[in-house]
């Protein structure tokens, strides 16, 4: 099974992140836990009596470790020549910009695009001012809009590998893998209103064919 992660291509796109809160790694085994029990609306339900910021806090690192690994698989094929932008079909561009080291929008291939995308997110992650670890330290107040930018960002490295690389992933035997982790990505996001409908539309009838237009609908906000 999953004999892709076996191989020697096998690497993540940058380092595995590991819980150093203790509150948090229990809240990461029980979300795989649930994940392992098929149903994938359990998965992401915010458990009875958690903090809903933990409960982001844990996914968004479970998350972003899921498409380094998976991007990882696919940088070999990714390169500056074969993705000379970084797009998602011909329809949809992404340029980059943080607000900070680039403050102005620029055109980027897509490992350069999502090499400043994933740094970004390890740099969130890293600062215990965002993502705090002592006991008792609160989330900062735009926490949530943090994590929505972030999914946000995630979303576009799912969306370039399914237009640009699903060949590639067919062929290393993973699609079945893929589409798993973005199912699980993808109902996080709709429970808690993650990603506005709009920066969806990439993807938008693989979404519909995975959770079928009612649940599409249904989410909860994090407001």
């Amino acid at each position: 099974m999953f004999s892709f992660l076996r191989s020697g291509k096998n690497k993540t796109f940058k380092p595995i992140k590991t819980h150093k809160k203790e509150k948090r790694k229990k809240l990461s085994d029980y979300a795989k836990a649930t994940l392992g029990s098929g149903n994938m609306r359990s998965a992401v339900v915010l458990p009875k009596g958690e903090d809903l910021n933990e409960w982001l806090a844990v996914n968004t690192v479970d998350f972003f470790n899921e498409i380094s690994l998976l991007y990882g698989t696919i940088t070999d094929y990714c390169t500056p020549e074969n993705c000379p932008v970084m797009n998602a079909g011909s329809n949809y561009e992404y340029l980059w910009a943080d607000g900070v080291k680039i403050k102005k929008p620029i055109k980027c291939n897509a490992p350069e695009y999502v090499d400043h995308l994933m740094t970004w997110v390890e740099g969130q992650l890293n600062d215990e001012s965002i993502f705090p670890l002592q006991l008792g330290t609160p989330f900062p107040k735009n926490f949530q809009q943090i994590v929505k930018t972030i999914f946000k960002r995630l979303f576009r490295v799912y969306a370039h590998i399914y237009h640009s690389h699903f060949k590639k992933i067919i062929g290393l035997g993973a699609e079945a893998h893929l589409n798993t982790c973005f199912k699980h990505f993808i109902y996080f996001v709709h429970e808690f209103r993650l990603i506005s409908p709009a920066e969806q539309d990439p993807l938008k009838e693989l979404i519909d064919a995975l959770m079928g237009k009612k649940e599409k609908s249904e989410g909860k906000s994090t407001k």
